[in-house]
């Protein structure tokens, strides 16, 4: 679930800062650049581990702040596709079970991905597994807050970088909504299989 991530980067140390060993500075400047967030194609950022190298600071014209190239490592949440992962119903809706892991909350399983046959409760707003027992079934409920066992099937990275500004009679509401509505990386995981799902289910039977 946790990788170790080998990263290059210049950081840029500010005057206020020289006070402090300068390992410690970029290790500071280097959480404060990358924690919780997600670099595209690596993963979500979690924290430093240890820094690999530190090549000679440099300061530039007009700019009092020491530049340094940095080599280290960082720790990387990024499952590996088909690991088993337990976490919590976050929410439902017709798109399918919402899943977080309280540190990261984009996690998807859709209807394809639960357990068959499932359906989805409109006044409930939670989905059902219509569990069959010698011909009698059994409504077994997907609610928030429950904990559930999924495994991991793909995941997605989308550039969230802006850009540059558009023209005013190309630029649209709905556009602008899209783009802030994007998730920089999301999991599809699925239940469909025997073990998993709600961990209740399998202490019940």
């Amino acid at each position: 679930m946790f990788v170790l991530v080998e990263m290059k980067h210049v950081i840029r140390t500010p005057p206020w800062a020289f006070q402090m060993k300068l390992h410690d500075a970029i290790a500071e400047e280097l959480n404060k650049k990358l924690a919780n967030k997600v670099v595209l194609n690596v993963g979500l950022c979690i924290s430093l581990y240890d820094i690999t190298k530190l090549e000679d600071s440099y300061i530039f014209p007009g700019d009092g702040a020491a530049h340094t190239k940095v080599e280290f490592r960082y720790v990387v949440f990024r499952p590996f596709m088909e690991e088993v992962i337990i976490g919590k119903i976050r929410s439902c809706s017709s798109e399918g079970v919402y899943v977080t892991l309280d540190f990261f909350d984009d996690i998807l399983i859709p209807p394809t991905g639960l357990q068959h046959p499932s359906r989805y409760d409109e006044t409930e707003q939670v989905w059902v597994w219509e569990y069959d027992v010698d011909g009698d079934k059994h409504d077994l409920f997907m609610d928030p807050g429950e904990q559930i066992r999924f495994r991991v099937t793909a995941e997605t990275f989308t550039e969230t970088s802006p850009v540059g500004p558009q023209k005013p009679e190309t630029a649209s509401t709905s556009e602008e909504n899209k783009e802030d509505d994007k998730v920089p990386y999301m999991l599809t995981a699925s239940i469909n299989e025997p073990g998993l799902g709600l961990l209740s289910w399998w202490a019940n039977m």
